[in-house]
């Protein structure tokens, strides 16, 4: 009799909708580039559905926004569709607005002012993002288990999706 695997839950591969990002530069790039990098090496995600029919991770992650609503599609990491959340942005409008602003600041702070004004800047953009983490939390409650810093990261890549040029 062969034993099952051992759960593994977290995100093994994560992959924004292409056709959802409208607009790019250098500063977002890196943004991408390291919450992907960050969310891969270390983060908890188990999709109750998906678990509770056997799938015991890895998962293939994949995020974009249709029609105003957030969809993570998780499949497992032969790429066969395990599950489709689909999620209302409404909540998240306010925090992703504040965030670029705040974004913005720490952006141009860091090219002309202080180290104490790039801090306070900075201090404030944690508080938002990790606001909007404890947000993203919420609205997976029940649906995905999840920990603060894997929301956190998610709630980055969120951001990329809704940049406009």
């Amino acid at each position: 009799m062969s034993a099952q695997p051992a759960p593994d839950w977290r995100i093994a591969k994560v992959e924004l909708d292409e056709a959802t990002i409208l607009w790019r530069n250098a500063d977002i790039e890196q943004e991408r580039r390291v919450a992907i990098f960050d969310l891969i090496e270390e983060n908890s995600f188990k999709p109750l559905k998906a678990a509770g029919n056997g799938h015991n991770g890895p998962y293939h992650l994949e995020l974009s926004v249709q029609e105003g609503r957030l969809v993570l599609a998780i499949a497992d990491t032969a790429g066969i569709p395990l599950d489709t959340l689909v999620l209302g942005l409404a909540r998240f409008r306010r925090p992703i607005r504040e965030y670029f602003a705040i974004c913005d600041s720490y952006y141009q702070a860091i090219r002309k002012a202080t180290p104490a004004e790039i801090e306070t800047i900075d201090m404030a953009r944690r508080g938002i993002h990790n606001r909007a983490a404890e947000l993203l939390l919420e609205k997976l409650e029940g649906k995905i288990e999840t920990d603060f810093a894997t929301a956190r990261r998610l709630f980055t890549l969120i951001c990329v999706l809704h940049i406009k040029g």
